[in-house]
């Protein structure tokens, strides 16, 4: 499949985008648990409840906004949303292995693995490989015969 300066992202960059579209509402909905156990005046001792709120939040927002730009075909998303996968791998390994939890561990992995391998795949990269769309020809370009006016 050729991608023009006109196309979409293709279905494999779309798959991708849901994936972590689905990572950034669990941010934003663990953001809203601890503001309500920070509310609750639950764990003060322990952990700081507002302080995980803005951090999840944060980053869910931000990780939303990568899915967001997935999905619409803006290519900035994407080194985002790896960067995401490759920070969940360790920690779904250290949910999985030092604290026994598999059943936690195991499908968010799955989960981060499914959506790298989604955003490395051949269409993906050749989507990625073609000229970025833009609102307009660029005027310095080798196809425009107009003066450069940079």
């Amino acid at each position: 499949m050729r991608f023009t300066s006109s196309s979409v992202s293709p279905a494999t960059v779309r798959a991708a985008a849901v994936l972590v579209g689905l990572q950034g509402a669990a941010g934003l909905i663990a953001a809203a648990a601890f503001v309500v156990r920070g509310l609750s005046g639950a764990d003060r001792q322990i952990v700081n409840g507002f302080g995980n709120a803005a951090w999840f939040g944060i980053l869910g927002v931000i990780v939303a906004a990568a899915a967001w730009a997935l999905w619409t075909g803006r290519r900035w998303g994407r080194g985002i949303a790896v960067f995401t996968q490759l920070l969940i791998l360790p920690v779904t390994w250290y949910v999985g292995v030092g604290s026994h939890r598999w059943f936690y561990g195991v499908p968010i992995a799955a989960v981060a693995l499914a959506a790298l391998v989604l955003l490395f795949s051949p269409a993906t990269l050749r989507w990625l490989s073609y000229p970025a769309p833009s609102d307009g020809a660029d005027p310095a370009s080798a196809d425009s015969s107009d003066p450069d006016t940079r």
